[in-house]
């Protein structure tokens, strides 16, 4: 969703969190580097804007990526959808060679949002033209996928725990959800996250501009994209997410209103889900940093061109909305 509300207070709000997830100085956050025995998995949020307007943006994201594979111990890079803000030949070839800037050196995944294909009729032509399946061929970290890689799924291992991951199309319609349960099911051996574009933000379709802010927020009960084959977030998750015992992570962007939110769900084996949505500008990503030992995974907010840490914007004040920790159970760290 096209939004440019997202600027900073004036001062900077020190924070600190998690004993020092984030470390802290006079007029700036940076973010510590991940210490022995963690790894951390990158979610960029919608940069449509960077592809229509500022390129530079996104190809210093990528470059922050490769800068920090080892400092930040990056295991996995996924992108959330809206990855062009118009579905338009030239702003597919500004994506295209920012994500090239990846390839060979990370792992990572795409999201197919509403404004990368023409989204009544579900059509991301121009997406399957610029990443097509056989653009992955051979990699061993890419397992599954349909429609000519408009849905896929990745796999990668770190500290001793292995995980698939899952990048869904916005409102996937039925035939995608069953491909999903069974990349699921033939992996069910392995922690499963999922990433799709369009997951947190109002319950239903806001009737007014105010709306997008005041209007009660959780799992979206509308969609836009595949028309009446089109399944919203809430029917993503009872159909199919929600099925599956190693689920325990969902990855969104789309509601730049909303802009950050955090709302643990419990699936149908009473497996703790935890689905965060992140959709920022200013070279804003996430970083989802993964403490075994803690049973905890630290989410830091942080902009690429600020080189700060998150504090607050006018969207969303609070810090803590942007920095915060997730618990999460990883005692048994041994791969099965």
């Amino acid at each position: 969703m096209r939004n440019r509300r997202t600027s900073s207070p004036g001062a900077l709000r020190c924070l600190v969190i998690a004993q020092g997830l984030f470390a802290c100085v006079a007029g700036a956050a940076e973010i510590s580097p991940a210490p022995a025995g963690t790894f951390s998995v990158v979610a960029l949020p919608d940069t449509q804007l960077y592809s229509a307007e500022q390129p530079e943006v996104f190809y210093a994201e990528m470059q922050w990526i490769l800068d920090n594979l080892k400092t930040q111990r990056i295991a996995f890079v996924s992108h959330l959808g809206d990855i062009v803000d118009k579905d338009v030949p030239k702003q597919w070839a500004v994506a295209k060679r920012a994500v090239a800037m990846l390839d060979g050196k990370a792992c990572y995944g795409l999201c197919v949002g509403n404004h990368d294909m023409k989204c009544t009729k579900g059509d991301a032509s121009l997406f399957v033209a610029n990443f097509p399946a056989k653009r992955f061929a051979g990699r061993p970290w890419y397992v599954a996928q349909i429609k000519d890689n408009v849905n896929s799924a990745q796999t990668f291992e770190a500290e001793g725990l292995r995980f698939v991951i899952l990048h869904v199309e916005c409102n996937a319609p039925d035939d995608v959800l069953k491909w999903a349960d069974g990349v699921l099911e033939a992996h069910k051996d392995r922690r499963a996250i999922i990433s799709t574009h369009m997951f947190l933000g109002p319950l239903e379709r806001p009737k007014t501009k105010e709306g997008w802010h005041k209007d009660p927020k959780g799992v979206m009960r509308w969609h836009k994209c595949h028309g009446q084959a089109g399944n919203s977030s809430a029917q993503l998750w009872e159909k199919c997410f929600s099925k599956h015992r190693n689920v325990f992570l969902i990855l969104c962007g789309d509601q730049s209103r909303t802009q950050t939110m955090h709302v643990e769900l419990t699936g149908k084996h009473g497996n703790r889900v935890h689905a965060c949505l992140s959709d920022y500008r200013e070279g804003y990503l996430r970083v989802y940093r993964f403490e075994p030992s803690r049973d905890k995974i630290g989410v830091m907010t942080y902009s690429v061109t600020k080189r700060a840490l998150c504090p607050g914007t006018t969207t969303v004040e609070d810090a803590s909305k942007h920095q915060f920790v997730l618990g999460y159970s990883m005692a048994a760290r041994a791969a099965k």
